[in-house]
């Protein structure tokens, strides 16, 4: 049997749910800037012919996206490092209250390059922590956007 605060927390959740959103989209000025608001993300590549999707912690640099990689990770093996023109994929970030269902969802597709010159490198481990236990950072993934889409959803 529930109590009532509880059955006043389960009707105000149906309440908001119940209630159509609206969405808006996003330019890509702020669509750019509501990904560098967040530190995580979803890339979306292609791994042995088939789509693929990692989630990933990232920094915004410019417009660009940078996305930490290390030894052994599936991402390493997508772009070679002579590989000027780097490789297409797609990144997605957002933040979706749980209650509400407002918020925003923002996806960049682009050219993905290594990072290779060292001081770019120190400079971006000094701003990206590992998740995991891999304290060396390697290597980093550049994501320059082509296509930025985004929507707000709003009540």
């Amino acid at each position: 049997m529930r109590d009532e605060a509880t059955q006043h927390t389960v009707d105000s959740h149906r309440e908001a749910v119940a209630t159509p959103r609206r969405m808006a989209p996003l330019d890509r000025a702020e669509a750019l800037r509501l990904l560098g608001s967040v530190s995580l993300g979803r890339i979306v590549f292609t791994e042995h012919a088939l789509p693929a999707v990692r989630p990933v912690n990232h920094l915004m640099d410019g417009d660009d996206i940078v996305i930490r990689l290390h030894d052994g990770a599936a991402l390493t093996s997508i772009v070679a490092p002579t590989d000027a023109a780097g490789v297409v994929v797609a990144y997605e970030a957002d933040v979706i209250d749980p209650e509400t269902h407002i918020g925003w969802s923002v996806v960049v597709t682009g050219y993905a390059q290594l990072v290779t010159d060292p001081g770019e490198l120190a400079r971006f481990a000094d701003r990206l922590r590992p998740w995991i236990d891999h304290p060396v950072m390697n290597s980093a993934l550049r994501i320059r956007p082509d296509l930025v889409t985004g929507m707000r959803l709003t009540l």
